[in-house]
């Protein structure tokens, strides 16, 4: 199993500020129509940064009946699918069972289940960058923000109260577009920025696709 040492960099308030995408660049469909060029777009990436986000749970006890939302982020663009709504889950399975496209995110076992569970989606042909990821000389999973702080030198702001909103709203906020979108749009970054590292852990660790090859990483 091919793992990638990055240092751990501890002043992140230092670094820059990681440069994400904008509202502009953000995309939320909302009928069958917009579901479906979503999905065209994705379809023609030969990867995509991939996240969801639930409605948190408070109570103990309480299960989560997410997930609400998924991320997918091009090179140039997000696309935020709202669970729930007429032709996300066709547009989003055929996604993420795509064996083409590479899925890229951070701590993916948590998200597949909730989708396999939830929604009947099986997640295929991806990379789970916070088990790929190690910190030289460290144990244990690294990430987005840490990743991103060693990889791209940047810094990346995780609201709290964000994080923790309601997911399941019909409308989002500004504030969570921002943030859902750039969890996937950061992923994919640090994704290409490791260059024949990626390459050599595309090789090794990611199922193969339908053609028997890996899908060629597209330059940045």
């Amino acid at each position: 199993m091919p793992i990638i040492r990055i240092p751990q960099i501890v002043d992140l308030d230092a670094l820059p500020r990681f440069d994400g995408l904008q509202l502009d660049e953000i995309i939320v469909p909302d009928t069958p129509e917009a579901f479906n060029d979503a999905m065209n777009a994705l379809l023609g990436c030969a990867q995509v940064g991939f996240d969801t986000e639930s409605k948190p749970t408070f109570k103990v006890g309480e299960l989560s009946t997410g997930p609400h939302l998924i991320q997918f982020a091009s090179q140039n663009k997000a696309y935020l699918f709202r669970v729930g709504l007429d032709g996300c889950i066709g547009a989003a399975r055929a996604i993420l069972e795509d064996d083409r496209i590479l899925k890229i995110g951070f701590g993916l076992s948590a998200d597949r289940s909730r989708l396999r569970s939830r929604l009947g989606i099986e997640l295929r042909h991806f990379i789970d960058l916070g088990t790929t990821l190690r910190y030289q000389g460290k144990k244990g999973q690294v990430g987005l923000r840490g990743a991103v702080a060693a990889v791209l030198n940047a810094r990346v702001n995780k609201s709290r109260s964000v994080s923790t909103s309601n997911w399941a709203n019909r409308t989002l906020t500004d504030a969570q577009r921002i943030y859902a979108a750039n969890d996937a749009y950061a992923a994919l970054r640090v994704f290409l920025a490791l260059g024949d590292d990626a390459e050599q852990v595309l090789a090794d660790r990611v199922m193969p696709a339908a053609s028997g090859k890996p899908h060629p990483i597209a330059e940045s």
